[in-house]
């Protein structure tokens, strides 16, 4: 009979790893660190070199850029959702900021321990990897409404003017 630890913490079964099943999200557990954040808490600097995934547990973070002395918020992360897919993918510097807005509970796991994770358990790693993809495709398709929305707009306001 295995022998179960409870005081470990485990990646709850939503967003980019609700597909794995619940060993597989044990075993991605020990691949990256938990850590909790406080309400003000600098995750991410915009223009830092990035190399991580993070995965927010509980809490809400704030995307950020600062462009012009000017704050935008890009957008706000709930519970299940992930930043940093990016930089697994081309690593480099981070387009944005990410604050956390309450008390977090965030799982960050860097680019050469999820390497190692793909390597030992390829068949997981290919449903993470769904996740990813899925995730990203999600905001682009968001990105692409926002964009097309604001060009009616801009198309809707030349027109009246």
């Amino acid at each position: 009979m295995s022998e179960t630890n409870f005081d470990r913490p485990e990646l709850p079964a939503l967003g980019i790893v609700a597909n794995l099943e619940e060993e597989d999200r044990r075993l991605l557990s020990d691949y990256g660190e938990f850590l909790p954040v406080q309400d003000g808490d600098t995750i991410i600097n915009e223009g830092a070199d990035q190399d991580s995934l993070i995965f927010l547990i509980s809490g809400l973070l704030h995307v950020f850029t600062n462009k012009d002395d000017s704050i935008v918020l890009l957008a706000r992360v709930s519970p299940g959702e992930s930043i940093g897919e990016m930089s697994l993918f081309d690593p480099g510097k981070a387009s944005a900021s990410v604050v956390a807005k309450t008390f977090s509970q965030i799982w960050r796991a860097r680019r050469n321990d999820l390497d190692d994770f793909l390597l030992a358990y390829p068949e997981a790693a290919g449903r993470l990897m769904i996740g990813l993809l899925s995730e990203m495709s999600r905001r682009l398709r968001n990105m692409n409404e926002k964009l097309s929305s604001a060009n009616l707009q801009n198309a809707l306001q030349e027109f009246f003017h």
